[in-house]
């Protein structure tokens, strides 16, 4: 098996994959190409579960490469549900225990207060 497919294998195998914090990073050249292939051949097959705090609009730049964001969001979006959370930031929950002079990021809820 060459190196491509063995790569590709560890992520097909899994009954679940997840797929945590889609886009905090920009994606290497060509990933769109290697994720799009994984989405692809789980389609239909095995679950998938991915996380973003990122617009849907903002995936073909995201992963640098429109066609095949849009053909990855129209298979992982076919028979899926799409939830949308709002609200705090878990981690900032405790935030009487943080030092004073810790602030909550921009455009946070804590910014509101």
């Amino acid at each position: 098996m060459e190196g491509h497919e063995r790569i590709l294998q560890r992520y097909l195998k899994p009954d679940l994959l997840i797929i945590d914090d889609m886009g905090m990073k920009q994606l290497p050249k060509r990933s769109g190409e290697y994720l799009f292939e994984i989405i692809m051949r789980r389609h239909e097959v095995n679950s998938t579960m991915m996380t973003s705090n990122r617009p849907l609009e903002d995936w073909g730049k995201l992963i640098g490469d429109v066609p095949s964001a849009t053909a990855i969001l129209d298979r992982f979006l076919h028979r899926s549900e799409l939830f949308q959370i709002s609200g705090n930031s878990y981690r900032l929950g405790n935030r009487e225990k943080v030092s004073k002079g810790a602030k909550a990021p921009t455009g946070s809820e804590a910014d509101k207060e």
